[in-house]
């Protein structure tokens, strides 16, 4: 029987043609837990605002492999010694940073899990893979935790300047459109040294640093943060928290779901009970954004007003109203919307569905954290907010806070019904 060529080479839109170099990485990338990734868009509900985004975290995940043994190929050339097995874990370790991203990303984060981020699902996972594979992701694990004796490999993986953010940066600016998001990976990635083991960017690389952090705060509000795509994803959390009140209201028979989705509405789960009980695990890898839109699609016609209304308004595209400030709105506004909406037949109890406040905030660079160093001629290393010769580096170390408010300005709800 011939055997599998494992050798294989991807045209990527972004980078062109890349490999995945190694029959190790090749397993798993053809796993089903990395497998799924193609079924979970890399940014949620942003093709409502640009109809292009529609690439997924399997593209994502490729390319920052990709990015990675370009950094390690970099950093061998100035001289430091990495072997081989270290490159391996290290694209193992960027490879499968992303594979415990559920349906829709940070929404379902926040509606379904109890502080369950989705880095504790992905080391959970690569835990689970490592045991399938005789533990020969033992390395990429100690990578990704952060344990590795060398630590500018978890830095590669997760930092201010990490493999996982020059990719989604470029990829996702590729894919809107939005051009201002694009940043100089190649260059930086070629500026890229090491001091002491730590992670640093030679002084010649400082302009393509200050791009890289005005991109990301741009991309962040004219992407991540775009008031479109949080109104959408409102809307998508009020959908789903109507759906768990319908479920413990009047039991699981109420609403069409997969057994995995059902198993997420009907229970609150912690990061204890994905510890403890491993159906909880096996359900999150069967679930995927194709769920969730299954489910949308049926309850918009389901006989509960506040559900089918608000999903047949996410198919059809009829978003609520949505305004920003940079200060919390008077209570004199708010209450003036309520009204319109009790004028519209809304009760009180069906109100904060169709009302929603939150705010949005954005940091592009945060010296506080893991700091981008840059490495003068002199070989002193310094952080680059101190390296920059711009202001507006310093003000993007400050938090923004934006305060949004969104609701249904334009709903028509039928008579109340009830809901079984």
């Amino acid at each position: 029987m011939a055997s599998v060529n494992k050798k294989k080479i991807l045209n990527d839109p972004v980078y062109g043609f890349i490999t995945i170099p190694s029959e190790l990485l090749y397993d798993l990338v053809e796993h089903p837990y990395f497998q799924r990734l193609r079924r979970i868009k890399q940014l949620g509900m942003s093709e409502y605002v640009y109809p292009g985004a529609l690439h997924t975290r399997f593209h994502h995940a490729l390319g920052a492999m990709h990015l990675m043994g370009q950094a390690i190929q970099t950093l061998r050339g100035k001289g430091h010694a990495i072997s081989d097995e270290e490159c391996e874990a290290a694209q193992i370790a960027i490879l499968l940073h992303d594979v415990g991203h559920g349906p829709f990303s940070h929404v379902l984060e926040s509606c379904f899990l109890q502080d369950v981020p989705h880095e504790e699902v992905s080391l959970l996972l690569m835990h689970d893979l490592n045991r399938q594979f005789g533990g020969r992701l033992s390395t990429a694990i100690r990578m990704f935790e952060g344990t590795y004796e060398r630590p500018f490999f978890h830095q590669l993986v997760s930092s201010q300047l990490d493999m996982d953010r020059m990719d989604y940066l470029n990829r996702d600016s590729f894919y809107t459109g939005v051009a201002e998001g694009t940043i100089g990976a190649d260059r930086i990635i070629k500026m890229l040294d090491l001091v002491d083991d730590q992670l640093a960017v030679e002084a010649k690389g400082i302009l393509s640093i200050e791009n890289f952090l005005n991109s990301r705060r741009i991309m962040y509000w004219q992407v991540y943060l775009h008031k479109t795509s949080i109104c959408v994803e409102s809307m998508l959390v009020q959908v789903l928290r109507r759906a768990r009140f319908l479920v413990h209201q009047y039991g699981a028979d109420t609403l069409f779901a997969s057994p995995a989705f059902r198993l997420f509405l009907e229970n609150d789960i912690s990061i204890v009970e994905f510890k403890t009980e491993p159906r909880y695990l096996k359900a999150f890898t069967e679930l995927d954004d194709f769920d969730v839109w299954a489910c949308i699609k049926l309850w918009s016609k389901h006989t509960d007003r506040v559900l089918s209304s608000i999903c047949q308004m996410l198919l059809n595209r009829h978003l609520y109203k949505i305004i920003h400030a940079t200060e919390p709105f008077d209570a004199a506004l708010v209450g003036e919307i309520e009204t319109q909406l009790r004028q519209r037949g809304i009760t009180d109890d069906e109100m904060s569905y169709f009302l929603v406040e939150g705010q949005a905030t954005n940091a592009a660079y945060l010296p506080s954290g893991d700091k981008i160093n840059i490495k003068l001629k002199s070989g002193q290393v310094i952080d680059i907010a101190d390296a920059s010769d711009l202001p507006n580096i310093k003000a993007l170390t400050h938090i923004v806070r934006r305060h949004y408010i969104c609701w249904a300005r334009n709903l028509s709800l039928p008579v109340a019904e009830v809901a079984l």
